[in-house]
């Protein structure tokens, strides 16, 4: 009975381990009649007729294409589900990925109301910041000023100046954005220690640009950048590089610049000294230790702008100028400026409109107005400008621009 019994184990078995095989059980069957008859008319006595095999083989090729689908099933439905789980949660963007993102807040009431599109037209001290050859044009002594209230109470400032010379023209920057005072505050004292904080990021530019021709112009920057928060700061050098070229095409022109090309930024500073027990497990040892905690290095906001820009319509000391710039940053996807300016009686009075970030998702930005007045108080000319920035999550931005002509 210990041989029949393995043999009728192996005939109940095996239908669902032959799975994709050949039904194998007549061969045992076969094989069992030959060596020992008893067990076969035991075998067929319990098991039934051997008329049987046929009838259990026609079940087990009926049920093998559902066999088939839950093994699949079985198999496939992790790698869905992984599949799914990495589009939800492993989506990477390169969103807050550098350091001095303040260097990416655009500069001047002027190219602001433009949305940002002004590398190709610019020609004033602002250059400095948009795209360095630009100062190539400046004829005469400039300086243009411009203050704002940035997002959350914070104070934005630029100031520049370009110096025309016998070898070309000489561009000093200076940019800075500073936070209002905070209190500090610890786990222990939530309503504050008494004592206050603030954190000031900041970059002074050196420029110089010349016209090569009468229709091209390069011009190249070297900066310092600096950022402080307390007591802790990091800084690093910094270049800029440019190109406008004026077309024979009724004036078109185009410009290119690449900002912020450098260094990366480490925070460093007493606010990051700890007091650390190096054994934990050692009574007897020194629990004060000062260390000193490691931050991670950053890249600088690099940009790269391509721009053009060009007079659909001038008559009579009136025009209407349309821009457009493409970005390529190295912390956002890439995205479109675009914006029009219509000047009247000779660019006494001035009108701006554009819009910022367009073809990128999520984009923080929208769209910008503005205008300008230029008048000539001999033996200055002065400029005002004033833009409007209209943001997606926050509070609009207003901005006033001083430009000075000797």
């Amino acid at each position: 009975m210990n041989g029949n019994q393995n043999i009728l184990r192996h005939v109940s078995i095996t239908p669902f381990f032959a799975f994709g095989k050949s039904f194998r059980a007549s061969e045992w069957i076969l094989a069992a009649r030959s060596s020992r008859g008893k067990i076969q008319r035991e075998n067929a006595v319990q098991t039934g007729s051997p008329a049987t095999l046929p009838r259990a083989r026609r079940y087990f090729h009926a049920l093998s294409p559902c066999l088939l689908a839950a093994a699949l099933l079985c198999f496939s439905a992790p790698a869905f589900a992984q599949q799914d789980f990495d589009s939800q949660t492993r989506a990477v963007t390169k969103r807050g990925t550098t350091a001095a993102d303040f260097l990416g807040i655009p500069v001047g009431a002027r190219a602001t109301a433009l949305g940002g599109a002004i590398t190709a037209t610019v020609s004033d001290p602002i250059a400095i910041y948009w795209n360095p050859a630009g100062i190539a044009a400046v004829e005469d002594v400039r300086f243009t000023g411009e203050y704002a209230e940035w997002l959350a109470g914070i104070d934005f400032n630029f100031m520049a100046m370009a110096i025309p010379a016998r070898f070309g023209v000489v561009g000093l920057g200076l940019t800075v954005m500073r936070t209002p005072a905070m209190e500090v505050t610890t786990v222990a004292m939530q309503d504050g220690t008494g004592e206050t904080f603030d954190a000031v990021s900041w970059a002074a530019a050196l420029t110089y640009a010349r016209a090569l021709t009468d229709r091209f112009a390069i011009g190249g920057s070297v900066k310092w950048v600096q950022e402080r928060i307390w007591n802790s700061a990091s800084g690093g050098l910094a270049f800029d590089v440019g190109t406008q070229f004026e077309t024979p095409f009724r004036g078109v022109r185009l410009g290119a610049s690449i900002s912020n090309f450098g260094s990366k930024l480490q925070i460093t500073g007493d606010d990051l000294l700890a007091r650390v027990d190096v054994d934990p497990n050692n009574r007897g040892n020194n629990e004060s230790n000062r260390a000193l905690l490691k931050t991670d290095r950053f890249d600088l906001p690099l940009v790269m702008r391509i721009g053009l820009s060009g007079e659909v319509f001038q008559r009579g000391g009136n025009r209407l100028t349309l821009s457009i710039d493409a970005l390529n940053p190295n912390n956002s996807e890439q995205y479109l400026n675009a914006g029009a300016e219509i000047g009247l009686l000779g660019d006494l009075i001035m009108f701006r409109g554009g819009y910022s970030e367009l073809l990128l998702e999520n984009s923080l930005r929208s769209f910008t107005l503005g205008g300008g007045l230029r008048y000539q108080f001999a033996p200055i000319h002065f400029g005002v400008d004033y833009a409007f920035e209209q943001h997606e999550y926050f509070n609009a931005v207003n901005r006033f621009t001083l430009t000075m002509r000797f």
